[in-house]
């Protein structure tokens, strides 16, 4: 397990613990006593640590390097019944974005989602999770392929945000983006949406359209990252930490101001310390959010939808 900053005096703890074990087992003095009394130590300073979280640190682990990805999260959820597609039929298949059909239960999704990788070779492989053009307009072809034959959509978004190199803006890199966002507006299906990382600028709205938009409960969705945001206010990252909280990012910041739907828990400590509970939470939303949808007629849905969005930003004195 890797510890951030923040979290280093519950490594010590966990180290602790780890070497206390080892002396019970390698002794014949007993320790269970002194063991239960760092485990229980433990436990209280995950929980001191972990409900008062700032903003950055809802960052920072939404970055977190053991984080589940996208891929892991379609593989817990739909088993060998995942079937990826590939190609924008344009330019070329785009390694960061990711998309295919697969079954939960007897339902078929079609599931799209931004993917990082898990070592230097991997990521750059998948370009860091920054999609290009052809990756945006291969969600858009699997999205209209849902629309055909009536296959509900979920969206899974977790990238630093879309490729911002001259080439992707060569090749159209805003009109892409907005035109997924035009198009999911329309869309003719039902459409669920997991911020399960980050959620960063255009790069996440591009598939971030849904009539039931969630977060993970340490993640974070924005118009920018606090990084960005730092350096163009204060000509230094330093300030990250202030722009953060200024940026009001966090899924609870977003729920207060009534832009996504709901917050879906995460084990204590963050999705990395316990996946199989993360998956199943997530299972869970899917599976009620389209038995809920699918009882409302195609055309309301869209009406909701357009409504929904249309009210957002409103603010009064």
């Amino acid at each position: 397990m890797e510890y951030l900053d923040f979290e280093l005096p519950i490594k010590e703890l966990a180290d602790q613990l780890e070497k206390c074990s080892i002396i019970g087992q390698e002794s014949d003095v007993d320790v269970s006593e002194t063991c239960k009394n760092i485990e229980k130590k433990l436990e209280d300073t995950k929980k001191e640590i972990y409900k008062n979280l700032t903003a950055w640190q809802r960052v920072q682990l939404s970055r977190h390097p053991n984080r589940p990805y996208t891929l892991d999260y379609i593989k817990a959820l739909c088993g060998d019944t995942f079937q990826e597609l590939f190609g924008d039929r344009g330019v070329k298949d785009d390694k960061a974005m990711i998309g295919g059909m697969g079954k939960i239960g007897d339902q078929t999704f079609m599931f799209i989602g931004q993917q990082k990788g898990t070592n230097t070779k991997t990521r750059q492989y998948r370009n860091f999770g920054m999609a290009n053009p052809e990756g945006y307009r291969k969600a858009l072809r699997l999205m209209k392929m849902a629309e055909k034959f009536g296959i509900p959509v979920v969206t899974l978004v977790d990238t630093p945000g879309a490729y911002p190199g001259l080439e992707a803006e060569e090749r159209g890199q805003g009109e892409a983006i907005a035109r997924n966002i035009l198009e999911m507006f329309r869309l003719k299906t039902q459409i669920i949406t997991v911020i399960i990382g980050e959620g960063a600028s255009g790069g996440a709205l591009g598939i971030g359209v849904g009539d039931r938009v969630y977060m993970l409960e340490n993640t974070w969705y924005s118009v920018i990252s606090p990084e960005s945001c730092s350096s163009i206010l204060w000509r230094s990252w330093e300030f990250k930490e202030r722009a953060a909280d200024a940026l009001k990012l966090t899924s609870i910041d977003m729920k207060k101001n009534n832009l996504i739907d709901g917050i879906i828990p995460e084990p204590l400590g963050g999705a990395h310390y316990d996946r199989e509970a993360t998956f199943e939470t997530v299972k869970k939303y899917i599976v009620s959010t389209f038995e809920e949808l699918n009882k409302k007629s195609i055309e309301k849905l869209i009406d909701e939808r357009m409504d929904k969005y249309s009210h957002m930003g409103e603010y009064k004195d």
